[in-house]
């Protein structure tokens, strides 16, 4: 299936695509993994945040949060990666990350960047030249780990 990819700055979203954005990250993050957390952290809607979203049809199907090195102590930061259950299967999230890292190269040349993810993954962030740093930690009871990008720690 055909996939549109869109990367926006939050003043450019519509209030559709803010809606279905929140939709999925509650369905995901908050139903499925069972993370009571409060997910609208007031970073969305400010800085230069931009959301990267792939749709198929009227459907979020995958979707990234770049946050601005400006609002990040210097770097941007990778957040709220995740591939809705429909996209699954897919290599969406392969897609994701490229286009993410493309985003960021358009916008933020030479940043570097960190994400906080879920230890699993992280074989999956490695193939995108990420690399652990720090100590494993609890996330809203899911183990999480920060990552940087490689080619931005040689500098």
């Amino acid at each position: 299936m055909k996939t549109d990819w869109l990367c926006k700055h939050h003043n450019d979203l519509g209030k559709e695509q803010l809606y279905a954005i929140l939709e999925l990250r509650s369905k995901v993050f908050v139903v499925e993994q069972k993370c009571a957390y409060q997910d609208v952290d007031g970073q969305d809607l400010t800085g230069d945040t931009l959301h990267l979203m792939g749709w198929q049809e009227d459907e979020l199907v995958a979707y990234a949060r770049l946050l601005d090195p400006e609002s990040q102590g210097g770097d941007v930061v990778i957040g709220r990666v995740i591939v809705a259950p429909d996209g699954r299967g897919q290599k969406l999230g392969h897609t994701l990350m490229s286009k993410a890292l493309e985003n960021i190269e358009e916008y933020w040349p030479g940043m570097p960047i960190f994400m906080s993810a879920q230890t699993y993954l992280t074989p999956f962030y490695e193939r995108y030249e990420f690399v652990t740093a720090g100590d494993p930690y609890l996330e809203d009871g899911i183990e999480h780990i920060g990552m940087r990008r490689a080619e931005t720690i040689q500098g």
